[in-house]
């Protein structure tokens, strides 16, 4: 079994989208009709992200009330372990993956695959957007052997995800905490371009420091002198 964590908080406006997407991804006529459990942790959710996700078949959810994307993850990753997935792949709820998401994450014979994303539509930063988009463009790494991490592109065997005691409780960067811990322990680890998804430009961050503020910060730092950006799991380092 392989299964699916995506996190969500007051993501009625896109989570329907993400859902449509990682189940067209599930059914993939290559993983050879293995069964992949989807589950979505609603974190202090007020909105329809939950009647959204009530209406698509098969889509598992939990809820709770951390307001913390670490906490969120690792409770859905808890889940999907208890059911006997062999694999965890994590994406965010404004996120939409490609068809073949599942079978790129698998066919790198990793422990760790980390994937790159894309971003295709820049106008919620209005006359900044064709700015930042190139100066996106410009740095950020997408080739085979980058260093990215993102939470909307992850995956990770469920054995190497317990040997090192699964995400953070952490409020942000709880994806790079985890794989700087599994590349500590040796886990054999995939910087691939193979898994695609697209997410979104979004100019209301879910988490401090995560990609959507990266690209604000992004922003700002366009109106002075623009800094040198290398973006890893959605923070400027």
């Amino acid at each position: 079994m392989i299964g699916v964590v995506i996190p969500a908080h007051n993501e009625g406006e896109r989570i329907g989208a993400a859902l449509d997407a990682v189940l067209r991804a599930a059914a993939h006529p290559a993983l050879e009709g293995e069964h992949v459990g989807v589950v979505v942790v609603l974190d202090s959710c007020s909105d329809a992200t939950e009647a959204i996700a009530m209406r698509h078949h098969g889509v598992a959810r939990l809820v709770l009330d951390a307001r913390n994307v670490g906490i969120a993850r690792a409770k859905g990753a808890d889940f999907c372990i208890g059911a006997g997935a062999r694999w965890l792949a994590f994406t965010d709820a404004d996120t939409i993956v490609s068809p073949d998401w599942l079978v790129k994450q698998l066919a790198e014979n990793a422990e760790v695959v980390c994937g790159v994303v894309d971003v295709a539509d820049w106008s919620a930063h209005g006359p900044d957007g064709g700015r930042l988009q190139s100066h996106f463009a410009h740095h950020y790494v997408d080739a085979d052997g980058h260093r990215h991490v993102h939470g909307a592109n992850l995956g990770v065997a469920t054995e190497a995800y317990c040997r090192v005691g699964g995400f953070e409780p952490l409020a942000c960067s709880e994806d790079a905490a985890l794989v700087d811990a599994l590349e500590a322990s040796g886990a054999r680890i995939a910087w691939s371009t193979g898994p695609r998804v697209t997410t979104s430009a979004r100019t209301d961050a879910r988490a401090r420091g995560g990609f959507g503020d990266t690209l604000l910060a992004m922003v700002a730092s366009l109106a002075g002198k623009p800094p040198d950006i290398a973006l890893r799991n959605g923070s400027v380092a």
